[in-house]
């Protein structure tokens, strides 16, 4: 008879949606760097298509340990999808990115179930020190956002 062996952990599983190629591979890089898998997507379009593919919404993928997205991107915003996210019962952190934080952004990020909210240019130090913490921390509704200072 054979015994079950532990299951392996997996490395964070991340879901990436940047619309700047260059970004998108450096951000790519730094965190596989750090132990993650890395799915990079490259709008929100993608994005929105890989969380309603998920186990959650009833599809095959395994649903991600964090998403990390920018606002700004062709097609559907970061904030859009965070609303898809929400709506599907999807409660991993969303890390957002912007080049153009201003108050009523961060506002509705926060409101949407934003865990974190980094300013471009990121920090790639702080970039994953804040996955490494939202990853470890328990997400669920209802839990507050936190601005990241580099």
């Amino acid at each position: 008879m054979l015994s079950s062996l532990p299951s392996e952990p997996h490395p964070p599983r991340i879901l990436l949606a940047e619309d700047d190629a260059e970004l998108r591979a450096l951000l790519t890089l730094t965190l596989a760097r750090a132990g993650c898998a890395v799915v990079a997507l490259e709008d929100g379009f993608e994005l929105s298509d890989y969380v309603s593919l998920t186990k959650v919404c009833g599809g095959p993928l395994q649903p991600p340990d964090l998403i990390l997205s920018d606002v700004r991107m062709p097609g559907l915003t970061g904030l859009e999808v965070l609303t898809q996210v929400q709506a599907a019962g999807l409660f991993c952190p969303v890390v957002i990115l912007s080049a153009f934080a201003d108050d009523a952004t961060r506002e509705a990020a926060r409101r949407l179930g934003a865990s974190a909210f980094l300013d471009k240019p990121v920090d790639l130090d702080v970039l994953t020190a804040t996955v490494r913490q939202e990853i470890s921390t328990p997400h669920g509704p209802g839990l507050r956002m936190r601005e990241v200072l580099p």
